[in-house]
């Protein structure tokens, strides 16, 4: 059966660019930001016009592109060809199948919360978090709808818990406990690029609706509208709780707070406000690990269909989706998580992830120059060449800033990462001499 056969519209599409981007970091951000001052939110607004930006070229890119899934991959590959389109499907893929395994971990984390025996048994830790990876495995096997149904719920039960403390934390606001603009005693000008890295990474993901193309329902405004809708619900929600947060609690308690939603719903709604922003933290994480489960079969999907990944990957079963791709995935996912169950390794899955951060943002600068070039070579102008040019530029200064923010030490490795991907290249392209 063809993957056509399964259809998602506005609705589901917009849930997996939210759900995608709203994980687990948000509440714990507002903690991370505090010790600097509301500077904090020069940064949230440099980042949320910079993925509006990209947004803006993802959105373009699949009134271009049409119907074809891959995103980052395949809008790559028709910039530049088959080399960069492999060496960005290989690093994205990578970093999925690797922040999955982050997920699942804080799945376990929050969850921990209520059954406390999470926190000291590595074992029962691991194996929760793989019953977790596995289980949506399973039901994004069974095709996208189900998936996005999984999808929509989620991200509604996540919005609530965010909601309630901002709507409510409205009436805790006190002007007092809000920060001066720089805490921190040093120039603005250094710490603006601080704030603004890290708030960054709460904004992967912006790519979501344009990955499952194939499967979305007038693909050509689908993905535009559902793109830059779920990259301002994103935005807005992000900083709105940043202030609500910086006027309920104080900032010596803010700053240390390892959960402040939960101690604002404390303090707004009791023992009760605490338990319910707790699960809104799982369940955010849940949510965040269906869609990215879902990624890890679409992204090698769409490259076996250009026959840049083994056939394997391209395989359908009878709901329409890749469910080897989709358990390779997972099973590299489990082995990741393994090596959770020592200590000692666990210094090193924190290093992986911090490789994986620059896998996941090479694609953005690799779209918003094939952007460039796609649009001038068909000659295909978004209201005007000078526009659609000047889009494509501050898309590309934007991720360039983002893969610097990322720190020299993910740039080199994540770079090593895209190399060892050469010689995969090389054995894919000789096999299609051979065909």
């Amino acid at each position: 059966m063809n993957s056509k056969s399964q259809k998602i519209g506005l609705i589901t599409t917009t849930s997996y660019v939210v759900g995608g981007m709203i994980g687990a970091g948000i509440f714990v951000l507002p903690a991370i930001l505090a010790p600097y001052g509301s500077i904090s939110f020069l940064g949230w607004l440099f980042t949320a016009v910079g993925a509006l930006i990209l947004a803006k070229i993802f959105g373009n890119f699949s009134k271009i592109i049409g119907n074809k899934s891959g995103g980052p991959y395949t809008y790559s590959k028709a910039g530049f060809g088959d080399f960069i389109g492999f060496l960005v499907a290989w690093g994205y893929w990578i970093s999925i199948w690797v922040s999955n395994a982050a997920l699942a971990i804080t799945i376990v984390g929050a969850l921990s919360f209520f059954f406390p025996v999470l926190e000291s048994d590595s074992i029962i830790r691991v194996l929760v978090g793989l019953s977790f990876i596995w289980f949506f495995t399973w039901i994004n096997t069974r095709g996208i709808k189900e998936s996005g149904k999984v999808q929509v719920i989620t991200t509604i039960l996540k919005l609530l818990p965010l909601g309630f403390v901002i709507i409510a934390g409205l009436f805790l606001f006190d002007i007092n406990n809000f920060p001066s603009f720089n805490l921190t005693g040093e120039s603005n000008f250094s710490i603006f690029p601080v704030v603004a890295a890290a708030t960054l990474y709460a904004f992967l993901g912006i790519e979501s609706a344009s990955i499952p193309a194939a499967n979305i329902k007038n693909p050509e405004k689908t993905i535009s509208k559902a793109t830059l809708l779920g990259t301002i619900i994103v935005a807005i929600v992000y900083i709105l709780s940043t202030f609500v947060l910086f006027g309920v609690l104080p900032m010596d308690v803010l700053a240390n707070s390892p959960s402040p939603f939960a101690d604002a719903a404390i303090l707004i709604g009791g023992d009760f406000g605490g338990y319910f922003v707790a699960g809104g933290i799982a369940i955010s994480a849940i949510g965040c690990l269906n869609g990215w489960v879902l990624f890890t079969g679409q992204i090698p999907m769409a490259a076996s269909n250009d026959n840049l990944f083994p056939k394997i990957f391209g395989r359908l079963n009878k709901k329409g989706a890749p469910a080897m791709g989709l358990i390779i995935g997972s099973s590299l996912t489990t082995v990741i998580m393994l090596m959770n169950l020592s200590d000692g390794l666990v210094d090193q899955f924190t290093f992986i992830a911090e490789i994986v951060v620059f896998s996941a943002l090479i694609p953005y600068l690799f779209v918003a120059a094939a952007y460039i070039l796609v649009l001038i070579e068909r000659k295909i102008y978004i209201n005007s060449w000078i526009k659609t040019v000047v889009l494509g530029m501050l898309g590309i200064a934007y991720s360039l800033w983002a893969i610097y923010g990322t720190g020299e030490q993910s740039v080199f490795y994540g770079f090593l990462l895209l190399l060892i991907g050469i010689p995969f290249y090389v054995i894919m392209k000789w096999n299609q001499g051979k065909n």
